[in-house]
């Protein structure tokens, strides 16, 4: 059997290492993880801004060449002069010489009221709708991007004037644009491998990223709702990208966003790659400490076990057993202070037992022993008055009374002493009514003589709510007991004795609550209070009242508690368990309360 233990001890030391290196292992490795992720997308999202930042450096440029050919439009006689005509068909006819001279991809005219009167872009047939699209720029503060067509375009608005530009005549507007496309996008992925797309109300109308990420992109909800500041992960197909927004609706007729995406791929790569370093390092760490621990459990665990068996052979009462002298100086030492302190110890407890029970039974004879020659010399004394003179009938009724109250009084002690040392040896449980219990204990409390001239008043409510399943006879025996001890308390004060019971249940348990209004528990007792032959202030008294109160109240699952003591008030409280009780009397009864002095 010890070999068997000293197996499973060497087991779990060797698996108590693997944890700790397993869990290490793991720690680092979640720790180096995050730490890279972390890394890695500030990265990814310094090289987002870039790409924003270098697209707009392109745009701007750009627009910067466009408004320059505009205003170079802008100026020519010959274009002043076809506006000057105000004629439709005429404009759309000269319009296309003007287009061709500006190359641009998209090119439009309009008069002065911001109606578009010509409108051309290259692979486009549908010019009333485009005329539509371009009507829309002038209802924008500063216009500079156009979607028609499922095409994005940047665009310059350029007013034309007869005369001069501060004091000449309004004659329209030349309207110039260029195709945002794959090669415009592809010039900032080539500078920081950035994909990006433009999105405008939920359709994809130019982006550098292939077919089926494309429609994954433009199914997704809120694709292009978050902040160039606060980029997100998103999982396109078998590839995850950090992604992030840079919002163009106000330079647009309608919402338009530029999305730039980051693939995670590459850097994802890396950190398996020291997923994998970190995860062959612990498994060497792990079986290296795995040997080791194995070997050094062999040289120090081994005594150890041998020492922890002569201590639990002490622990059984055997102090003959042998105790290990090898293994390492420590265990050697440890080993000669057991074998020192276990000759002690037995010396010692033997000692104390005798003492203790020497203390025991002169505690338990003295306090017995001065209630006994108490009622002994209360019969003794009555006695002579029966045998040495005649008496009248009502005398030798009063002298019998006392004689019974002491042999009352005498067997009631003995009755303590034999339940106090028998207490939870038989108990018989049966279905009983508490509130009667209350009731007899105090018919049997009214009898006694120390409960003459009290106060006495109990309080329950339907007698059919306290039912439990209890033994009867115990549980009486409790609640006169605390009855008991407050009529002794009380009996001391200065005012009025009073005594009160209440009974009450409460989620499975039923309390019993006497409260009296006597001088309160000295200080000196509450912390031994339910301990045997504890009786301070108490001219009689075998001490085994609360203490009896208690283990029966133990025995019923609940206990006994002091809830408040001080000058003219002291509650104690006895709870015990319901159990399974049957209902054996009808509910809906009012609450009873009776007096008795």
């Amino acid at each position: 059997m010890a070999e068997n233990k000293g197996i499973r001890t060497r087991v779990l030391l060797v698996a108590a290492m693997a944890l700790i290196i397993a869990g290490a292992t793991f720690g680092s490795l979640l720790i180096v993880r995050h730490q890279l992720q972390s890394q890695v997308t500030q990265d990814l999202t310094r090289d987002l801004a870039h790409s924003v930042t270098t697209f707009e450096n392109l745009e701007t440029q750009r627009l910067n060449a466009l408004e320059r050919e505009n205003a170079l439009l802008a100026d020519l006689p010959t274009l002043k002069a076809l506006m000057t005509t105000s004629d439709k068909p005429t404009i759309e006819d000269g319009g296309v010489h003007f287009w061709k001279i500006s190359e641009s991809d998209l090119f439009g005219l309009a008069d002065n009221q911001g109606q578009v009167v010509a409108a051309y872009a290259r692979d486009l047939n549908d010019s009333e709708q485009l005329s539509a699209d371009l009507r829309q720029l002038f209802n924008t503060p500063t216009p500079r991007y156009l979607v028609s067509s499922e095409r994005l375009y940047a665009c310059s608005v350029r007013p034309l004037y007869f005369g001069r530009e501060k004091d000449g005549i309004l004659l329209g507007y030349v309207i110039s644009g260029f195709v945002i496309g794959p090669d415009l996008l592809k010039q900032i992925s080539q500078a920081t491998a950035v994909d990006a797309a433009f999105l405008s109300q939920g359709r994809l109308v130019a982006s550098t990223l292939d077919e089926p990420t494309r429609s994954q992109l433009t199914r997704l909800p809120n694709a292009a709702g978050h902040d160039l500041n606060a980029p997100v992960s998103l999982r396109l197909g078998n590839e995850r990208f950090i992604t992030a927004t840079r919002d163009l609706s106000a330079s647009a007729p309608v919402p338009l966003q530029l999305v730039v995406l980051k693939s995670f791929d590459q850097a994802e790569q890396s950190i398996r790659q020291i997923d994998r370093l970190v995860l062959i390092t612990g498994f060497l760490a792990l079986i290296i400490g795995t040997v080791l621990m194995i070997w050094l459990s062999r040289i120090v665990t081994r005594p150890l076990e041998d020492l922890a068996t002569g201590v639990r052979a002490f622990g059984m009462g055997d102090s003959s057993h042998l105790l290990p002298s090898d293994g390492t100086r420590e265990v050697q030492e440890l080993s000669l202070a057991f074998a020192r302190m276990r000759d002690e110890i037995f010396r010692t407890n033997q000692a104390l037992l005798e003492s203790e029970r020497l203390a025991t039974i002169g505690r338990m004879a003295s306090s017995v022993s001065h209630d006994l020659r108490h009622y002994l010399a209360s019969v003794y004394a009555n006695s002579e008055f029966l045998a040495s003179s005649p008496l009248s009938e009502h005398d030798r009724i009063e002298i019998l009374s006392d004689i019974r109250s002491a042999v009352h009084g005498t067997t009631e002690l003995i009755e303590s002493m034999l339940i106090f040392s028998r207490t939870g040896a038989a108990i018989r449980r049966s279905h009983e009514l508490i509130a009667t219990l209350l009731e007899r204990a105090l018919t049997l409390l009214r009898a006694h003589p120390d409960a003459a001239g009290i106060s006495l008043t109990a309080t329950h409510g339907d007698p059919a709510d306290s039912a439990a399943l209890v033994d009867g006879r115990q549980i009486e025996r409790a609640i006169y007991n605390l009855l008991l001890n407050a009529c002794q308390s009380a009996r001391t004060s200065h005012r009025e004795a009073r005594v009160e019971a209440r009974l009450y249940a409460r989620d499975g348990m039923i309390s019993i609550e006497v409260e009296d209004n006597g001088p309160g528990v000295a200080e000196s007792i509450r912390n031994s209070l339910f301990q045997p032959f504890v009786s301070e202030g108490k001219q009689k008294g075998s001490g085994l009242g609360l203490t009896l109160a208690n283990c029966i109240a133990a025995e019923h699952g609940g206990e006994v508690t002091l809830v408040a003591s001080g000058p003219g008030q002291t509650i104690f409280r006895m709870t015990i368990a319901r159990g399974i009780v049957q209902q054996i009397a009808p509910e809906g009864a009012n609450q009873k309360r009776w007096a008795a002095g």
